[in-house]
């Protein structure tokens, strides 16, 4: 008996010995960053865009500005037709949704305030900023995301 509780000590210190010497293969939030940025601006390249940048790291393309004088906050409700897309061309949804700008992810509360009430906005967002190491659905964990936005309506 005092063999065998030898041996599942041993085992013990075994496995958290090597599982503490594990590499965390995710990366830290800065490195990922620059990963996404490298991919945004390969894309870029490779489909001959020409994006503005935001301090955030969002690459986005004005294509209407549409009219209006609505100042953003959180409680801001939006309604957009949209389709979103991986950078590899895969439409993952394409909706029209009403919500509380607050309410929805990141890169958009940062891109569909640059528009109005009938804005059309192109955002390409950083996974950081989007669904990040989680992913969602069909959506893979650290996915940039190629949006096209139209504003349909907002109102504070």
């Amino acid at each position: 008996m005092l063999k065998i509780k030898k041996i599942l000590i041993c085992l013990v210190i075994l496995v958290t010995g090597l599982s503490a010497c594990q590499k965390d293969t995710d990366g830290s939030p800065d490195e990922q960053a620059s990963i996404d940025e490298q991919k945004i601006n390969q894309f870029i390249a490779e489909k001959a865009l020409t994006t503005l940048r935001h301090s955030s790291g969002v690459h986005y393309i004005i294509i209407e500005p549409g009219s209006g004088s609505i100042i953003y906050n959180g409680n801001t409700n939006v309604t957009v037709k949209y389709t979103g897309r991986l950078l590899d061309g895969t439409i993952f949804e394409s909706n029209v949704i009403s919500y509380k700008l607050g309410g929805l992810i990141a890169g958009w509360q940062i891109g569909v305030q640059l528009v109005q009430k009938g804005g059309k906005i192109r955002l390409i967002i950083p996974s950081g900023l989007a669904y990040g190491r989680e992913g969602i659905g069909g959506i893979p964990p650290n996915a940039v995301l190629d949006f096209d936005i139209e504003l349909l309506e907002v109102s504070n």
